[in-house]
């Protein structure tokens, strides 16, 4: 599990004109929220909170936030964008027992070759690209993999295949499909009428 130390300052000035000077002195501007803590504005510098959560864990990254002299362990959660730049205009961090389980979404990659899906001209389709899980901040994954080395043609590789680390549960519906085959375009070619 990656932590990361971030400052915050919590003088920041609420409304619009404040914000936009705020974000153009490259901070971003955000809330801390959570059990036991009454809603924290605050801000944060831009290349910081880029760095904290740049690492392997994304934004599941457990962060230790300063802010004049208190000490919070939180998580990024929501993250609103501008709309052109895609640059991060505000972020909610959510105060987290490092004890107590979390619901976060972690990442779907396929492993293996489905040869049977593959011989038969059919394509492998990911339904699926994030899986929310639930688990204590330090047993959260990088990453989960799905083997699709057993799919067949009409198969579908559903929630419940999905191999979860110890300490990690899968918070979906467990018949949701994650991945299926389908017709690509030869076999589709092939079986069209003459």
């Amino acid at each position: 599990m990656s932590q990361a130390t971030l400052n915050a300052s919590t003088d920041r000035e609420i409304g619009s004109r404040p914000v936009r000077r705020l974000r153009a002195a490259g901070s971003i501007p955000g809330v801390v929220y959570g059990e036991g803590v009454s809603p924290i504005p605050v801000a944060v510098n831009a290349k910081e909170f880029r760095t904290a959560v740049s690492g392997d864990q994304g934004l599941n990254t457990l962060i230790t936030l300063v802010a004049d002299g208190a000490s919070y362990t939180v998580m990024a959660r929501e993250i609103q964008r501008h709309p052109v730049r895609g640059t991060v205009a505000h972020v909610d961090f959510q105060v987290v027992d490092p004890n107590k389980p979390v619901t976060v979404d972690v990442p779907l990659h396929l492993v293996g070759d489905a040869v049977e899906v593959r011989h038969a001209d059919y394509e492998v389709d990911q339904q699926m690209f994030v899986l929310v899980v639930t688990a204590r901040p330090d047993l959260i994954p990088t990453h989960l993999d799905v083997d699709i080395s057993p799919l067949t043609v009409g198969d579908s590789i559903r929630i419940s295949d999905v191999i979860l680390p110890e300490g990690v549960s899968a918070a979906g519906e467990p018949t949701l499909t994650v991945v299926t085959s389908r017709a690509g375009r030869a076999a589709k070619t092939a079986g069209a009428p003459a």
